[in-house]
C-alpha cells in the first residue's frame, strides 16, 4: 500500500505540538472545523432550512459509510456515541435471551460495551463471562474457547482500547456463527485507520463513535444493523424515522410504519444535529486518503516508535498482535516518574490506560514529531 506523507497542512496543529493520541480524541481537520462553523450559522437564518433538511446530511452519512467501511447504506443509523448504539443492541437482543443464557466479553473492556450487557443479564437472569487476559497478548485465540452453546451474544472489540492488541474477528466471528451467537462489535478504536472485513465478519450490530479515528466532532456515531435485525425494537420512537416524517402536513396521522432498513435506530433529532456536516467532511477525507493507505502509513510509524521503546526497555506487543494505527507498551521497571505528564511539559502528548502508554499517531504527524518523541524519551528514561 502506498505510504501516505504527512497531512499536517490540513489540520489547525501549531508546529510545538507533538500529538500521538487519535486513540483519545482527534484533532479536527480545517474542512470540518469550516462546516461546523457553517452550520452553526445556518441556525441564524432558520427560513432557509426545508423539511428535507432533516434528513439530507443523514442519507449522505450512511452512503459514505457503506462505501468506507463496507454493508448497504441501509444498514446504518445516525446514533450520538458508541454507548447509544450498543444499548440499541442490548434491547434488540433481550427478549433472546434467558436464565442461563452467557454474554461474552473480555477484561478490561470499555465500559459502554460491559455496562448495557450487564444490565441485560440482570433482566433475563443471564450471565456475563468475561475472558482473561491472556498473558502472551493473542486475544484471538483467548476468546475462541469461550464460545460454547451457552453464550449467546459475543460483544468484543476490534482491538483492546487500553493497549490497541489485536482482535481477529474473522474466526471469531464464523464461531459465533456456528455457535448460533450474536455478534455485537464495538469498532471505535480501529473503524477509519485500520480495514475491517464486513463482508465476512457479517456483525449483528456494528458501532464506532466518530470523534477518534474517524476525525469526527464529538457526539456522532455509526450503527450498522445486520439484515435480521432491522424489525428489532429501537431504543426511542423518533418521528423522524417513520414514513411520513418528510410530509410535515401529516405528522399527525401517526404512522406506525418506520422508514426502511436501520433508520429506526436513528437517534431523534438527527437531522438538526450541526454536527452532522463536520463528520461528513471528515468521512470524504479518509475516503481520498484510503483506509488501507492510511493503516500502512501509521504501521511504519508505529514501528518505528516501538523499535526504540524496546531499545529503551519498555515491554512492547509483538508485531503480529499488535494493530497497526495504535499500540500500548510497559514502562521499564527502572523508570519512577510520571512519564505522561513529563512529555506533556514538553507538549508531546501520549495516553496512560491502566498500566500501558498508549502511542496513538495519525497522519498529521511527520518526522519531526517522530524525532521529537524519540529523542525526548532518550532524554527522560536511559
Amino acid at each position: 500500500m502506498p505510504i501516505l506523507p504527512s497531512q499536517r497542512h490540513l489540520f489547525d496543529i501549531p508546529r510545538e505540538i507533538a500529538y500521538f493520541n487519535c486513540a483519545y480524541y482527534s484533532p479536527q481537520l480545517n474542512e470540518s472545523r469550516d462546516r461546523l462553523l457553517e452550520g452553526v450559522r445556518a441556525k441564524s437564518h432558520a427560513w432557509t432550512r426545508l423539511p428535507l433538511s432533516f434528513f439530507d446530511d443523514a442519507e449522505t452519512l450512511r452512503g459514505l459509510w457503506s462505501r468506507v467501511f463496507g454493508g448497504d447504506a441501509d444498514g446504518y443509523a445516525v446514533v450520538p456515541a458508541a454507548s447509544y448504539a450498543l444499548s440499541t443492541a442490548a434491547r434488540a437482543i433481550e427478549p433472546h435471551l434467558g436464565p442461563g443464557d452467557r454474554v461474552l466479553m473480555i477484561a478490561d473492556e470499555f465500559p459502554s460495551n460491559v455496562l448495557p450487557w450487564r444490565r441485560t443479564a440482570q433482566e433475563k437472569g443471564a450471565t456475563v463471562v468475561t475472558v482473561p487476559t491472556p498473558a502472551d497478548g493473542d486475544w484471538t485465540s483467548a476468546v475462541l474457547p469461550f464460545i460454547e452453546p451457552r453464550v449467546k451474544v459475543v460483544a468484543i472489540s476490534t482491538c483492546h482500547w487500553t493497549t490497541g492488541a489485536r482482535i481477529d474477528l474473522e474466526p471469531i466471528a464464523a464461531a459465533a456463527r456456528a455457535n448460533g451467537s450474536s455478534l455485537v462489535v464495538d469498532a471505535t478504536q480501529t473503524l477509519g485507520a485500520m480495514p475491517f472485513p464486513m463482508d465476512s465478519v457479517q456483525p449483528d450490530f456494528l458501532t464506532a463513535a466518530a470523534y477518534k479515528w474517524q476525525l469526527g466532532p464529538y457526539g456522532v456515531g455509526l450503527l450498522y444493523v445486520a439484515p435480521r435485525w432491522r424489525n428489532a425494537r429501537p431504543l426511542e420512537e423518533s418521528w423522524l424515522a417513520r414514513d411520513n416524517a418528510e410530509d410535515f402536513t401529516s405528522l399527525a396521522d401517526y404512522s406506525d410504519t418506520y422508514m426502511k432498513g436501520a433508520r429506526r435506530f436513528d437517534v431523534g433529532e438527527k437531522g438538526s444535529l450541526n454536527t452532522l456536516p463536520g463528520a461528513i467532511a471528515a468521512l470524504e477525507q479518509i475516503e481520498a486518503w484510503g483506509v488501507e493507505n492510511i493503516a500502512s502509513t501509521l504501521s511504519m510509524t508505529n514501528s518505528r516508535i516501538a523499535a526504540h521503546l524496546e531499545q529503551l526497555g519498555f515491554r512492547v506487543p509483538i508485531g503480529r498482535h499488535r494493530c497497526p494505527h495504535m499500540f500500548g507498551a510497559v514502562l521499564p521497571a527502572s523508570y519512577s516518574g510520571n512519564l505522561v505528564a513529563e512529555l506533556r511539559k514538553r507538549h508531546i502528548y501520549i495516553s496512560q490506560r491502566g498500566n500501558s502508554l498508549r502511542f496513538a499517531p495519525h497522519l498529521w504527524v511527520d518526522d519531526h514529531d517522530v524525532n521529537r518523541l524519540l529523542g525526548t524519551l532518550d532524554e527522560l528514561v536511559r
